[in-house]
């Protein structure tokens, strides 16, 4: 299946006019002309199929004949992880991260952050393209930046992680999901230096548990992913 994906499309649209750069795909690239079929999708759990009434390089549009509504996931991960001083290593995250199955994730700035700004929009799209790659018609969430010490304070309802290399009493991700039955998780995954010993002191204050993700040290960026698969892993199969 080729996905394209449009956020503003609604159930209550008739039709989708594709932008040139979608047009040239279609004509050129997939060879589709009018009378084929595209399928759509507005990453918010539905999906559009439309038939081509018009097929040019410049300009297509399809009439949408079909709609299908795609519940949302039971299991639910939100993953706040501070951005890598190399950028290309968080946008790799983000993508692998929702090709696994995230929902959610937030760029936390931690005492110990080398990089405190990040292209919010080129974010979205790195998304948004792995959501298509991956066939998801649930496209995950990016939040704005947010320090540490305000992000653990309004996180409060779920199985909240901490992930962490300090030699301290920690639990393994393996331990903790064999023996939780809850589908609803934040983990915290901090920068190149680890979170601070303060930093760990407010989120255990806060009501997360420290996690230990394996024997070796991990980048921030392989991390998040271990954290990621392992959770799906465990619930999903």
């Amino acid at each position: 299946m080729q996905l394209f994906f449009n956020e503003a499309i609604t159930t209550n649209d008739k039709e989708i006019t594709f932008t040139k750069e979608e047009s040239k795909h279609i004509v050129k690239v997939l060879r589709k002309s009018e009378g084929d079929f595209v399928n759509i999708t507005n990453g918010k759990g539905i999906l559009f199929k439309a038939e081509i009434s018009l097929a040019t390089p410049n300009k297509s549009i399809a009439q949408i004949i079909e709609t299908q509504t795609q519940k949302k996931p039971i299991l639910n991960i939100h993953l706040a992880v501070a951005p890598t001083k190399m950028n290309d290593r968080y946008e790799w995250f983000l993508e692998k991260a929702t090709e696994i199955g995230i929902q959610e994730i937030t760029p936390i700035i931690c005492d110990h952050s080398e990089r405190k700004v990040v292209k919010l929009d080129r974010y979205k799209k790195i998304i948004q393209s792995a959501t298509k790659q991956s066939l998801r018609f649930h496209m995950p969430i990016i939040n704005e930046p947010i320090f540490l010490k305000e992000f653990v304070k309004k996180h409060t309802n779920q199985t909240l992680l901490i992930a962490h290399c300090e030699e301290t009493e920690r639990k393994s991700l393996k331990t903790i999901l064999t023996n939780n039955p809850s589908n609803n998780f934040t983990v915290l995954i901090g920068p190149e230096g680890d979170f601070s010993n303060k930093e760990i002191e407010l989120a255990i204050t806060n009501k997360y548990q420290p996690v230990t993700l394996g024997d070796t040290r991990l980048r921030t960026e392989t991390a998040a992913i271990v954290a990621t698969h392992s959770i799906v892993f465990s619930k999903e199969h």
